[in-house]
């Protein structure tokens, strides 16, 4: 599809047209088993005895990975060229060959916990069309109610932007310069074994993340991309490690520059004045930010 026919796909009819998709909803139920807590944990290089332990029935699972759970899982035949499932399910199918995670609002009221039964019930809340600098862009925002234990869990509305794909050897935007010095502060390699254990973990078969041709050929990355979950777990658990009594009671995040799997990131907070909140970003090798993210403890 080219950039005019895109445009033109995002004009008023177009959006009508997807009209029908914004209250769809679906309901999932799954167990919040112990291994992809055990996994993620390696993944991540935390020492966590509690979680990955044989015996970790009814301990606490860090914020942010319910996203081990509810996984899509698609036959080969239903997936598109990106690797992701084909559009048209529960996402409208949006005529715009990249598909990227944006950004989103998380609400904790309590931990899952290892072995508990769970529910998801999500709810696409809106579809809005804009014309960017690149083309045409559409985004879409999913609710997603996560229930354990008979109570609500987790609220989170999770922003997802469609766009063209950019011209072979199209230079990458400039990113914005983030603070060079941080209170908390961590160093991480983005290196392909990272990005493909996270992938497998979250069943997450978009290719740029793996596979480094497709990346650079068909999506004109310079690199395999850091998942923009796999940053904003990195951030709750910056948050995790530097105010353990304090967990986080609300994330909003946004994405807002690539990072490729040729770098070393950093991960960083501010925290504020008396403790409640914290500003959070990830920064790449240049020092320009990655993700921004505003939490408020408990």
């Amino acid at each position: 599809m080219t950039m005019e026919q895109a445009g033109g796909a995002a004009n008023e009819s177009w959006r009508a047209q997807l009209g029908d998709w914004v209250g769809r909803k679906e309901t999932r139920h799954d167990v919040a088993h112990a291994w992809p807590v055990a996994a993620l944990a390696a993944t991540l290089d935390r020492n966590e005895p509690e979680l990955m332990s044989g015996n970790a029935a009814g301990a606490a699972i860090p914020l942010g990975w319910h996203w081990l759970y509810f996984l899509d899982a698609k036959p080969a035949s239903e997936l598109g060229p990106d690797g992701h499932p084909r559009r048209g399910g529960f996402l409208p199918p949006i005529p715009l060959p990249r598909r990227m995670w944006a950004g989103g609002r998380l609400e904790f009221a309590r931990p899952l916990r290892v072995g508990e039964t769970i529910r998801r019930e999500s709810e696409i809340v809106s579809i809005e069309s804009k014309q960017g600098r690149s083309g045409a862009l559409v985004f879409v925002t999913v609710r997603h109610l996560v229930h354990a234990g008979g109570a609500l869990a987790v609220r989170e509305e999770h922003d997802i932007v469609y766009r063209d794909m950019p011209r072979a050897n199209e230079p990458m935007p400039a990113g914005k310069p983030a603070p060079a010095h941080a209170p908390w502060r961590r160093e991480i390699q983005a290196d392909p074994v990272l990005l493909f254990r996270f992938s497998a973990l979250t069943f997450n078969g978009h290719r740029i993340h793996y596979d480094l041709d497709y990346a650079t050929r068909e999506e004109h990355y310079p690199g395999l991309v850091v998942h923009g979950p796999l940053q904003t777990i990195l951030m709750l658990d910056l948050c995790r490690r530097q105010q353990a009594s304090r967990p986080v009671r609300t994330l909003d995040y946004r994405a807002v520059h690539p990072i490729f799997h040729t770098e070393r990131f950093t991960v960083n907070g501010h925290p504020g004045v008396d403790g409640s909140s914290a500003e959070l970003w990830t920064a790449n090798a240049a020092g320009s930010y990655a993700m921004t993210g505003a939490v408020a403890f408990a």
